[in-house]
């Protein structure tokens, strides 16, 4: 029986003694190596199975070409490109079951690309010196594990060969349990949340099962819903059901959970239907109470945590995020719903909440109308979100949409 493969991601111009370690001790666990090196200096190693001109030639440009530009993020953008071409051929002709990288800011943002390409399931470790605190531009939306090598990245010592076998055992141990994920026969729907909603999410996704669903949760702070949105883009999804649209308020007030202009995009380009709800609507995102202030001056405020404010959306701000919305919902390929329950959006948008204001969820309600075309159905419901009523309504309108997909599966 053959080893499973792990492809290593280390550049030999400045890392080559770390490369060494991090193979042997791979291989001293079971798996067989591909090297691929993306360094671009004048003198690297020729041992890695993928060497840097291979890696330069995959975007277009011979090594030297790649040196000449003489820029080190023009040169990177390159070896990037060629480095995610290289991979994805060597996976095509004999998959992997793992990537490995090691590196700095700069081998990080190009290790973490490759891993970025390869589907959600496979082991993919990044041992980073921007490991602590500076995650976000790297894991993204994919399940990356990064280690912090708590000293720099150069040479050995007492504390990064423990760091560095440390991941390379837990690389080797998960590509040994590896095997492709297989897309499970049942329908699936993808869902975003927070805790605020979290009586609708329950009882939505408890229902759906009940039916023959898989449901998919996603937490949205932003990774969150960008992890759903790659979903949707890499697998066969039903549904979705957007009912967490804090990630849209944020993107267009600076707050902390933005997931950028594109959320809710990938579903209603690829003619997925979508029941969207204004769950969270009512609060935008920023940090400590203190910067909140400062921030968003004037505004309504409730100390969530030390970390964490949820600040007061007013009438301006919701016209908005209708505007927005509707804007998104306009270019749809697929059927759309949305329902908008008219005595709050959240736990704090209700009686026992921190930030209620009852006149305000109808002011949403007649700006979404007015953004949305006519072949969406708007429905309005006197309750409130986390109503029972609400969530069964949500599940019938999933049903309802997804019929003709359930019929074929069950064909």
């Amino acid at each position: 029986m053959s080893k499973p493969r792990v492809l290593m991601i280390i550049t030999l111009d400045t890392k080559a003694e770390e490369a060494r370690f991090v193979r042997q001790t791979l291989e001293a666990n079971g798996v067989d190596v591909i090297h691929l090196d993306a360094s671009i200096r004048s003198q690297v190693d020729d041992k890695a199975e993928i060497q840097p001109a291979e890696v330069a030639a995959a975007a277009g440009k011979t090594l030297q070409e790649v040196r000449d530009l003489k820029h080190e993020g023009k040169c990177q953008a390159v070896m990037i490109e060629g480095a995610v071409k290289c991979a994805q051929a060597l996976h095509a002709r004999t998959p992997i079951s793992g990537v490995i990288g090691v590196g700095g800011s700069m081998g990080t943002a190009l290790g973490t690309v490759v891993m970025q390409s390869f589907p959600y399931g496979m082991p993919k470790v990044m041992v980073s010196t921007m490991a602590s605190g500076f995650t976000r531009p790297f894991v993204g939306a994919k399940d990356i594990v990064m280690f912090n090598p708590v000293c720099d990245i150069a040479g050995l010592n007492s504390i990064t060969r423990d760091v560095f076998r440390n991941a390379a055992i837990a690389t080797a141990s998960m590509a040994r349990g590896y095997s492709p994920v297989r897309e499970e026969s049942r329908p699936l729907v993808a869902m975003g949340t927070l805790s605020t909603i979290d009586r609708c999410t329950v009882r939505v996704r408890k229902a759906l099962e009940q039916h023959g669903y898989e449901v998919m949760v996603f937490h949205t702070l932003g990774t969150g819903g960008m992890a759903l949105d790659q979903l949707v883009k890499e697998r066969d999804v039903a549904a979705v059901v957007d009912t967490s649209v804090v990630e849209h308020n944020d993107f267009l007030n600076d707050g902390l959970c933005s997931a950028g202009p594109d959320r809710s995009k990938a579903a209603l380009e690829k003619g997925i239907p979508v029941v969207f709800a204004p769950g969270n609507a009512d609060f935008m995102v920023a940090g400590p109470i203190e910067m909140a202030r400062q921030q968003f001056p004037g505004k309504r405020y409730h100390m969530h945590n030390h970390a964490l404010t949820a600040v007061r959306t007013e009438a301006d701000e919701l016209r908005k995020l209708a505007r927005h919305l509707g804007g998104l919902i306009r270019e749809a390929r697929g059927p759309v719903s949305f329902f908008v329950p008219l005595k709050g959006f959240s736990n704090h948008d209700s009686p026992e909440g921190h930030l209620h204001d009852p006149s305000l969820c109808p002011v949403f309600a007649q700006a979404i109308r007015a953004e949305l075309p006519a072949g969406v159905e708007v429905r309005e419901f006197d309750c409130h979100i986390n109503d029972e009523a609400f969530a069964d309504a949500i599940v019938e309108q999933v049903l309802k949409v997804t019929h003709d997909k359930v019929a074929k599966v069950a064909a």
